[in-house]
């Protein structure tokens, strides 16, 4: 650890109530829009006063010598993360897939904004434990997961990174057509997509394809390893079926786009960051060498 004061990057998102003001411009207008459906404004108000007071314990017990910065979710992609900063992810779970793939290195801590709406699979930390984890880290006596996260290299060198996992597929989720290739094993299908998906996103979308194809694969968050599903592919004169999931724990997972328009790759759900994946384009999937390095409670 170096002798010079690191920096806490903030890392939080737009609360309910913000976003109904950037939507309807006034109070006013976001209370009538939600009374006109039945609700009351004032349970968006209370959240939204409830998150502020959190984040605002969190900075304040930051140590006095540190410099503090906030970003929000929607400027992640623009923001110069330091190889000393100190992130601290104020809010749900999936924010710290949000901030993952921009970081090489740097130590997360995750504090849960509202312990009783969010799960805290990875926000694991309340408010009021952040300043002794702060204090184990400036005393090197702290409890790191290394996650493993995937990474995709398209054939033109872009790269993108998923601590949760990739979707290769049509931006339109309507049928996608590709080559898949593994090991010996290639293939050409037609389905509503790829994904690729680490230990960390094997308890979320392909939870739900596991438990909907009854594909079983065990990864774990600090495994180096991946998996891969095939949402509902479509057997026909041209495209198999046969490769339909598959953990990978060595080699890559190949996808050559067949696609002419509307081919992406894009990672834990943001399909505004994403890459383009038009025909004769070639993607290699596999584990990471970089890992998310997350405070485990």
């Amino acid at each position: 650890m170096t002798s010079i004061s690191p920096r806490a990057v903030f890392v939080t998102r737009e609360t309910d109530y913000e976003l109904l003001l950037s939507r309807h411009a006034t109070h006013e207008q976001a209370r009538f829009h939600l009374e006109t459906r039945g609700q009351k404004i004032s349970e968006v108000e209370h959240r939204h006063a409830d998150f502020i007071d959190t984040l605002k314990q969190a900075r304040a017990v930051v140590p006095p010598d540190w410099k503090q910065t906030l970003v929000r979710r929607s400027d992640l992609n623009r923001f110069l993360f330091a190889p000393d900063d100190v992130i601290i992810a104020v809010g749900q779970d999936g924010l710290i897939a949000n901030v993952a793939k921009y970081l090489d290195g740097q130590t997360v801590f995750g504090v849960n904004a509202a312990p009783q709406l969010y799960d805290g699979v990875l926000v694991r930390l309340r408010v009021d434990q952040l300043s002794a984890r702060l204090s184990d880290y400036l005393h090197q006596d702290i409890d790191v997961q290394r996650r493993t996260m995937v990474e995709a290299v398209l054939d033109g060198g872009e790269r993108l990174f998923a601590l949760n996992e990739l979707f290769v597929g049509h931006r339109s989720h309507q049928s996608a057509r590709y080559r898949i290739a593994q090991g010996d094993q290639q293939e050409n299908q037609s389905s509503s997509g790829v994904i690729v998906a680490s230990g960390t996103g094997a308890t979320g979308w392909a939870r739900s394809i596991m438990e909907a194809t009854g594909a079983k694969l065990s990864i774990l968050p600090e495994e180096a390893a991946i998996a891969y599903f095939v949402r509902e592919p479509f057997p026909s004169i041209s495209t198999g079926t046969s490769m339909r999931a598959a953990k990978l724990k060595h080699g890559s997972l190949e996808i050559t786009s067949r696609m002419n328009e509307g081919g992406v790759v894009f990672a834990d759900g943001i399909e505004q960051d994403f890459l383009s994946f038009d025909w004769g384009r070639k993607i290699d999937i596999q584990p990471s060498r970089r890992n998310l390095h997350l405070v485990a409670s």
